[in-house]
């Protein structure tokens, strides 16, 4: 690689990198809650349904954002829109730290949502514009992996918080403290964000063609940013129009198409098929294990510092799972995966329901959630988003993507909502003693595991668009499996 390409793809990672600093902020903001909602709880004396509502509540902000997120992108452009997602997050963390009452808390906390809404969108979406094709996937992985690594980092400073204080001390200020400390991050961000150019696609839809020009130029050579920025143009409706008004007549255009298509009868199944699948990853239970895992562990460990701690653990196993998956995911298959990974899970959250009902202390329970961390990691974690970006035909794949997205913050919600309701049940306690929730989404995972396995096809290999008539077959007869398979049998029906 020539010495110019070389610094030019360093600082288009570089510029990435900063972006994906917003998946640092995701995760940082809703993994917090797990070490300050026991805290907050006590402190604003709450229900099992408040206590569920004052951790899901995030959810409904981030649905907010992430359907205001594609707007705010087009209008204000991806870096203004992530520099406002930053300043949302700093207001979420100093508001909800100095909250005087629940309900401000909980409308900070939605603000906070919002923020994590239009990351979810905007940040991949920038870095997707900026990283060139052959680095795509790797770029883009890099945001999923900082989400995991913002989770793990606020484990840890919700255990130093925690540590060597009392109870007390806890429910009074600790809480705030680790809300608050969410400002660090998210000043950092909007900071960086400051030294980072705005996407080039961006200013060629909006006819700013040369600003364009000129960030293009800061990693391409003259002649092949003139080339780029023509590239861009001709895939404005041919040509035809620039600016806003070709985006809009595109949009439009594609809104059309997808409402045609997504009426035929096997896009309606695997419109169908991909929003369970979105909704399925949520109910094996991972969100307890990020916002309940200290309340979780606090059960059979001696202290709160030690059950926060272990949090800790659980975050770095959860980081080296996501990395196992990303490296597994093309070699292994997402069929393989899937299996493996989600027997895992089940076979975890069955034992760790267990050491609810048997009334086990020590580290077994850690030990069980790390196994299902690990399962999830390799299987729901990688396998669900990727199957989603393969499963859908491109003439529907807009819309089905955006109600898949919704069924996943939708099961989300529920699962946030419902965990500290269902082990605050009295009726409940007395039949299974507090294993109830997790023999639940084993079970859930299992069923999940069964459709799955019988209505999705190997994808791995399969050229896009050879995808709808290998999903149509799968439907039919079910035993095709893979791409192969589905050729052998087309050339002996044929």
């Amino acid at each position: 690689m020539a010495q110019g390409q070389s610094g030019g793809l360093r600082y288009i990672l570089a510029i990435c990198l900063v972006a994906a600093l917003g998946g640092i902020l995701f995760g940082y903001d809703t993994a917090v809650i797990s070490g300050a909602i026991d805290s907050i709880t006590q402190h604003f004396d709450l229900s099992p349904t408040m206590k569920g509502w004052a951790v899901s509540s995030v959810v409904i902000g981030s649905i907010i954002g992430a359907g205001m997120a594609g707007w705010l992108a087009n209008v204000l452009g991806r870096r203004l829109a992530m520099q406002l997602a930053a300043v949302l997050f700093l207001i979420s963390a100093l508001g909800s730290a100095l909250a005087f009452s629940f309900w401000f808390y909980i409308l900070l906390r939605v603000v906070g949502g919002m923020a994590v809404g239009i990351t979810s969108l905007v940040s991949p979406m920038y870095m997707g514009e900026l990283a060139p094709q052959h680095w795509r996937g790797r770029v883009l992985s890099m945001f999923q992996q900082c989400i995991v690594i913002g989770q793990t980092v606020v484990f840890f400073v919700n255990y130093l918080i925690a540590r060597d204080v009392t109870s007390a001390w806890l429910a009074d200020a600790g809480w705030r403290w680790m809300l608050g400390s969410e400002a660090i991050p998210a000043l950092v961000f909007g900071l960086l964000l400051l030294l980072v150019p705005e996407s080039p696609r961006w200013c060629v839809m909006n006819n700013q063609i040369d600003r364009a020009r000129r960030i293009f130029k800061r990693f391409n050579s003259e002649r092949d940013s003139e080339e780029m920025i023509d590239q861009i143009r001709e895939s404005l409706q041919g040509g035809q129009a620039s600016g806003r008004r070709a985006m809009n007549q595109q949009r439009r255009s594609e809104r059309r198409e997808s409402r045609s298509a997504i009426r035929r009868p096997i896009m309606i199944g695997i419109t169908a098929l991909g929003i369970f699948v979105a909704a399925a990853q949520q109910f094996t239970g991972i969100n307890v294990v990020m916002y309940y895992a200290p309340t979780v562990l606090s059960n059979v460990t001696d202290s709160t510092g030690s059950a926060l701690l272990q949090t800790g653990y659980i975050g770095i196993v959860f980081i080296f799972g996501n990395l196992a998956g990303m490296l597994l995911i093309d070699r292994a298959g997402r069929r393989r995966l899937l299996s493996i990974g989600s027997l895992l899970c089940v076979a975890s959250m069955a034992v760790l329901g267990s050491v609810f009902w048997l009334g086990i202390q020590g580290y077994l329970a850690m030990f069980c959630i790390m196994l299902f961390v690990i399962g999830f990691s390799i299987s729901w974690g990688v396998c669900s988003w990727t199957l989603l970006g393969e499963i859908f035909p491109n003439a529907i794949r807009g819309t089905a993507m955006a109600w898949a997205m919704a069924a996943n913050w939708a099961a989300g919600f529920i699962v946030a909502q419902t965990f500290p309701m269902m082990r605050g049940s009295e009726w409940l306690n007395v039949l299974f003693n507090g294993a109830f929730p997790f023999w639940l989404f084993g079970a859930l995972t299992l069923v999940s595991l069964v459709i799955t396995w019988r209505f999705v096809p190997e994808t791995k290999g399969v050229p896009l668009e050879s995808m709808e008539s290998l999903m149509r077959e799968k439907f039919k007869r079910g035993h095709i499996h893979d791409y192969q398979a589905y050729r052998d049998s087309d050339s002996a029906t044929t």
